[in-house]
């Protein structure tokens, strides 16, 4: 497995796989192949249907506009390459219009991109993880007295704690500003934010219900910020970015936990992530919602039982229940943008979460269903689910607009 910080990244939104998986595949194909007159870059499937919603285009262009150089934009959004939905096509040409070079990349979710022949990412990518199942990690981990965070230690270079402490800073700056902003978010929806609203009625409650109210206010607040193309963290992507933070932020305003506990619960929480990403897909357009939010409720459900001080097999188990309720879960964006039903989704997945949890930490923690069968049959209903339910904008909620 590769390193969590491919779980985590910190960019713009709206879209993971949509704005920043194209972003960097221009980048990286104008890079090394700076010297030619123009470029034409084609969008297929899934990438081009809801690209507009996303601003691919806007993206992508940005890059080569920069460096002086023009950029043609195709969509083919019925054409699906057979590796994965979100497809791209980059080709630089001469003065006479002919291909000199091209490179067809996937942006494969999270920000991540894969190539079918090597290319240019072959240098770029390096696994840290030897173990890739979450069986076998709770088998090294009790074997040597280890939690979840100290087998991240173990793997991945000193480096990483400040990485993900630049994580959690970047997390909650995204929940102070989206507190703070009201207006109107981009797009064609002309979609109120509603996230300040929540926080000052939350607030008012008796606690019992204060608790979930801020935690909706939270997830809000970050996901409008994405939403609006501000800085987020993918987690594990842009269209669930708002789960971890809410959660997390929550409960230490609420227990006083420190930076230092908070970062070590995002550790493990990422572990879960990285599994999910390298045995499944975190990616709406090849697996659904259910890849997106339902790994972001796995993730933050772990989170909060190892910050609770529950054992690695209730951590296990809060993960597994994160994702097992959501299976299923398509994506269905109305008007292709991380809007509706996507907002929403966050806020009530950041909830779960804390219910997870809680239904773990009363138990021992032994259950029927490991997390690795789940990650299984999430990959297997993804496959079966029909495109329009997968990030095309053409089925679900997205077809009733």
């Amino acid at each position: 497995m590769r390193s969590l910080k491919e779980i985590y990244r910190i960019g713009y939104g709206p879209s993971s796989s949509h704005t920043m998986g194209p972003t960097k595949a221009a980048e990286i194909f104008l890079k090394h192949n700076d010297d030619a007159d123009c470029y034409r870059i084609t969008l297929y499937g899934s990438l081009a249907a809801t690209g507009k919603g996303h601003l691919t285009d806007v993206a992508v262009e940005s890059i080569f506009r920069k460096a002086g150089k023009k950029a043609e934009i195709l969509w083919r959004p019925k054409t699906f390459l057979p590796f994965h939905p979100n497809a791209m096509t980059f080709e630089a040409l001469d003065a006479n219009g002919l291909v000199v070079n091209q490179w067809t990349a996937y942006s494969v979710g999270g920000g991540a991109l894969k190539e079918i022949e090597p290319k240019y990412l072959a240098e770029m990518t390096s696994d840290v993880y030897d173990l890739s199942t979450i069986d076998d990690i709770m088998a090294h981990c009790e074997k040597n007295g280890m939690n979840f965070w100290e087998y991240v230690k173990e793997c991945e270079q000193p480096d990483i704690w400040d990485y993900l402490g630049e994580v959690w800073e970047t997390m909650k700056a995204s929940i102070v500003r989206g507190l703070a902003t009201e207006e109107v978010l981009p797009g064609v929806l002309h979609l109120k934010r509603k996230a300040a609203k929540f926080y000052v009625k939350a607030n008012s409650y008796v606690p019992s219900l204060q608790s979930k109210g801020v935690t909706f206010a939270y997830a809000l607040a970050v996901a409008e910020e994405n939403a609006s193309g501000g800085v987020i963290v993918t987690a594990p992507t842009c269209g669930s970015c708002g789960v971890m933070p809410s959660v997390l932020y929550q409960v230490q305003q609420k227990h006083k936990f420190s930076d230092a506990r908070i970062i070590r619960a995002l550790a493990t929480a990422g572990l879960f992530g990285n599994v999910v990403k390298t045995n499944a897909s975190i990616s709406g357009a090849e697996v659904g919602c259910q890849g997106e939010i339902g790994t972001a409720c796995a993730m933050a459900s772990a989170a909060v039982n190892q910050l609770f001080g529950g054992s690695i097999a209730q951590v296990e188990y809060a993960a597994e229940m994160g994702l097992e309720h959501h299976l299923g879960m398509t994506c269905d964006p109305v008007c292709g943008l991380v809007q509706i039903p996507c907002i929403e989704r966050n806020a009530y997945a950041a909830v779960r979460a804390m219910g997870s949890s809680l239904f773990s930490a009363l138990t021992d923690g032994r259950h029927s269903v490991s997390f690795d069968k789940v990650v299984k049959v999430m990959k297997q209903t993804g496959h079966d689910l029909p495109s329009v339910y997968k990030e095309t904008s053409e089925g679900g909620l997205a077809s009733h607009f």
